[in-house]
């Protein structure tokens, strides 16, 4: 496992939830909610070594309106930075943090101001469980999808 901070950033409509890691890559924690890409940069400090944005597709695999949001999103985020961005499938992360929320007693409302930090949390645990098991970067890179 590589040493440094990861962060992971779930891109919605109106809010971006964030997350980061500890340096060891073993705990993933709620970081903030941010309203435009500009917040999310001024987060990010010099220990980061990887960015992970939320990539979402259908259940299916395929492609939403939201994957366009998202890749540009990543790209505006690359053009800003120059720390790696990877693309992570976020496939039910935010369904499974509203269930999170939900078994912890937050109600729908309570819930709202939350649930974009745990959506970031899902991503960023699912990250580094892949690069834990397997050793490799997780997710794929912007080249990679184009």
């Amino acid at each position: 496992m590589r040493i440094g901070k990861r962060v992971a950033i779930d891109v919605g409509a109106v809010h971006n939830g964030m997350a980061v890691s500890d340096k060891d890559g073993i705990l993933a924690s709620p970081l903030a909610t941010v309203a435009s890409i500009e917040e999310c940069i001024d987060l990010i400090d010099d220990s980061v070594i990887e960015i992970y944005v939320g990539l979402p597709l259908n259940l299916q695999g395929v492609a939403t309106k939201s994957t366009a949001t998202a890749l540009a999103f990543a790209h505006a985020l690359a053009n800003s930075l120059s720390i790696p961005i990877r693309l992570i499938d976020e496939r039910l992360t935010t369904a499974l943090a509203n269930t999170q929320l939900r078994e912890v007693g937050k109600s729908q409302q309570e819930a709202k101001a939350t649930v974009d930090q745990m959506a970031a949390v899902a991503i960023l645990e699912f990250a580094l469980l892949i690069e834990r098991n397997t050793g490799a970067q997780p997710g794929k890179s912007l080249e990679e999808l184009e």
